[in-house]
């Protein structure tokens, strides 16, 4: 038995895992040091009352008689993709339940989607962006070709005709630039697709974060884009499931007639197991009435936090981006990332991301984001002020 020869193309070590190792290491050295991490991009807000009674509810029914469930639907119960499928409607997005399958966060189906399509697919990827496409289409053992996003494009790259691809990614609001695409120019990669017969896998993980109502929040509001698109959704970081783990994949009935949403399923079948039912009913809260206005105000916080981060280098001449309608601060380092993640974390204690870490043409660039407390994150604010 012989481990895939795929794996060798990967780094030895994940972006967020060396971040993490790093810190470590430098916290042993330094035990009397607060640091604090601006870095990876984890929620710190508790769960909104809504979703805590929700868990607390389902926990309840769990134990007892009338109310055990075992093994549930591995595409989710109805319950929570009805929910969804309210929520897009909302939007003015009209989506079957069907269409809707229930996960364990949106990171497992971005690399698990590549699952119902041939090896050796060329897909193409945005660069910088989350790096677990990458991966994910390492290990499968496909050709990637990429699309600079560069501040001369405002970091939203858009479709060359020389450029073929069988699938193509687009995360909007984008990690880690946090640059979100207007319908405009989100149309012409629809189009795009719908000319050359490729498939857009949509990561939305960011979308109630857009504060620009002109922005689109799901690429089902584009026309054409059920004959193209895939949408992959979270609740990790609007809903504060880090924790709980708990998304959806949007695979309409229109792609290739249903063919796509077949082998999803079965796919799904096959592999999962299905979101347990306590999160599910904590998940489908946060659909509710009150549970929206909870989620806002938590976004309304990490919003704030943005803006403490872009006051302080707005005030030290730093160029940067993103902010405004993403959790993320992208600026420019004047080094190299990992040279200047060393050098946060040594002289003020703070930690951020390498935009190395998301691919070439991160480099340059450092990743910050607002997931701390107010606390935390003016203190931080201030330190890199004096650094």
């Amino acid at each position: 038995m012989r481990i895939s020869e795929n794996f060798k193309a990967l780094t030895p070590n994940y972006l967020f895992a060396e971040v993490a190792a790093r810190v470590a290491a430098f916290k042993a050295r330094f035990p009397e040091k607060e640091v604090i991490s601006l870095g990876i991009g984890d929620v710190t807000l508790p769960l909104a009352e809504p979703v805590v009674r929700a868990l607390k509810s389902a926990a309840d029914e769990m134990g007892t008689k009338s109310g055990f469930r075992g093994y549930g639907p591995e595409q989710g119960y109805d319950f929570l993709r009805e929910a969804i499928a309210g929520y897009y409607a909302g939007k003015g997005a009209a989506l079957d339940k069907e269409e809707i399958f229930v996960s364990d966060g949106a990171k497992s189906d971005l690399g698990n989607l590549l699952d119902i399509f041939p090896r050796g697919i060329t897909a193409l990827i945005p660069d910088p962006v989350y790096p677990a496409y990458v991966d994910a289409n390492l290990i499968s053992g496909n050709k990637i070709v990429y699309a600079k996003a560069l501040p001369e494009n405002g970091f939203l790259p858009l479709p060359e005709k020389s450029v073929k691809a069988d699938v193509i990614y687009i995360c909007s609001p984008n990690n880690p630039t946090g640059a979100a695409y207007d319908e405009e120019r989100l149309q012409m990669w629809v189009d795009h697709a719908l000319k050359t017969g490729a498939l857009i896998i949509y990561d939305a993980a960011y979308e109630r974060f857009i504060k620009d109502k002109s922005l689109p929040t799901t690429i089902y509001s584009l026309r054409g884009a059920e004959y193209c698109a895939i949408e992959v959704c979270s609740l990790s970081k609007t809903a504060g499931f880090t924790g709980l783990r708990c998304g959806w994949t949007v695979v309409p009935k229109e792609l290739q007639s249903g063919s796509v949403n077949a082998a999803w399923l079965r796919r799904q079948c096959v592999k999962f197991n299905g979101v347990p039912y306590v999160v599910q009913r904590a998940a489908q809260a946060v659909f509710s009435a009150e549970g929206l206005r909870a989620v806002e105000e938590n976004i309304a916080y990490y919003g704030e936090n943005a803006r403490l981060i872009a006051s302080a280098l707005k005030e030290k001449g730093i160029r940067f981006f993103g902010g405004e309608n993403s959790p993320y601060i992208w600026m420019e380092c004047g080094m190299s990332s990992w040279e200047f993640f060393d050098k946060l974390l040594t002289c003020a204690q703070v930690v951020g991301t390498p935009g190395a870490g998301f691919g070439e043409a991160g480099e340059g660039y450092f990743r910050l984001t607002a997931f701390n407390s107010r606390e935390n994150t003016t203190v931080a604010a201030e330190r890199i002020k004096k650094l």
